[in-house]
């Protein structure tokens, strides 16, 4: 997403972080297979260290963007606790039509290496289309 923003000349204009639902990983680096999928891709996740959200971040936020069913049902309710229902979404909801037809981003965690090219290319998908609302949204019309 950081990507996307720098290369549309909105970086300054939105700000994007990661945190999981639960603490089981708080101040891990990403899974080794993570990373060889972004590096291969261009990317560098070696910086990125787990933590776990807090629901406080809602006042902060104006969007916050789950990868599948089970963790934006923990957000909402967590998201309603905090008088802030509207700004949770899943990542693929942005996109019109996902290719596989499904909206969770899959978890290749217990799978093998090529399950992680294929969530790098349903977050990037999913992430074109934030960028697509970002640009309505957030660019001023020139």
């Amino acid at each position: 997403m950081r990507q996307l923003l720098d290369e549309a000349g909105l970086a300054d204009k939105v700000a994007v972080d990661s945190a999981g639902t639960a603490g089981w990983h708080v101040g891990d680096p990403a899974d080794r297979r993570a990373v060889r999928a972004l590096d291969e891709a261009g990317y560098d996740g070696s910086a990125h260290r787990a933590r776990a959200f807090d629901p406080r971040w809602f006042a902060e936020r104006d969007l916050v963007v789950a990868l599948d069913g089970g963790h934006l049902r923990e957000l909402r309710a967590l998201a309603a606790a905090a008088g802030a229902p509207d700004k949770v979404r899943l990542l693929r909801s942005f996109v019109s039509a996902p290719a596989d037809g499904g909206l969770d981003v899959a978890d290749p965690y217990y799978g093998d290496d090529r399950g992680f090219a294929t969530v790098l290319s349903q977050v990037e998908e999913g992430c074109r289309g934030i960028l697509a609302m970002l640009e309505r949204d957030v660019r001023p019309a020139g």
